[in-house]
């Protein structure tokens, strides 16, 4: 695929992403899409054949961007998970802008093997992202951990289930900080 259309499925993938946004998964056709874009409907289907395929893109790239921790430099193991954690809780707090509903849905209507499940993958790269880095944490004595895995994995679990609650019953800011606090603070970290 030439530059300029990589550069057009790369523009579709964002319009889409911000359909997606606003309207979740279900709700979503490719006369949105097409409208979101600006392009014909040809023009969209040269790139996606349906819904379901650019959704996965969608994600593919959303995993791509979330995945990548915040680095800045000079900053400790702690700065950066920290830095990642704030990422996360804006995402939280967003009422509109969040693909959780949208990703729910997904799962929930396309019957997937585990091995296609997008949210897996996800989730076991955020996993693998964050473990290494509080490995880090340890190794260099910014934090202490018995198990970085499971460590992490409490972490997910905690973001996901703070995403679905904001999306459900709410949630505010004091109590996403306070789960932040919690996180850092069984990592042997204080949060000021």
């Amino acid at each position: 695929m030439g530059d300029k259309s990589l550069q057009k499925k790369n523009r579709i993938v964002e319009a889409a992403r911000e359909v997606f946004y606003q309207n979740g998964y279900r709700a979503v056709t490719m006369k949105d899409i097409v409208e979101a874009c600006g392009i014909s409907r040809g023009g969209l289907y040269l790139y996606f054949a349906n819904t379901k395929e650019l959704f996965e893109a969608v994600l593919e790239q959303e995993n791509q961007t979330v995945l990548k921790a915040p680095a800045a430099k000079d900053a400790n193991p702690g700065e950066i998970l920290l830095m990642y954690l704030d990422e996360q809780k804006k995402e939280i707090l967003k009422k509109k802008g969040n693909l959780s509903i949208a990703i729910y849905e997904y799962m929930f209507e396309n019957k997937l093997s585990d091995n296609d499940l997008p949210a897996k993958k996800h989730f076991v790269e955020t996993v693998k992202m964050l473990e290494q880095l509080i490995a880090d944490g340890v190794a260099q004595e910014w934090m202490v951990c018995e198990s970085p895995s499971e460590a992490a994995r409490n972490i997910v679990y905690t973001l996901e289930g703070l995403k679905v609650t904001a999306q459900t019953i709410g949630v505010s800011a004091k109590t996403v900080d306070s789960q932040i606090a919690y996180i850092m603070g069984t990592l042997g970290m204080v949060i000021k």
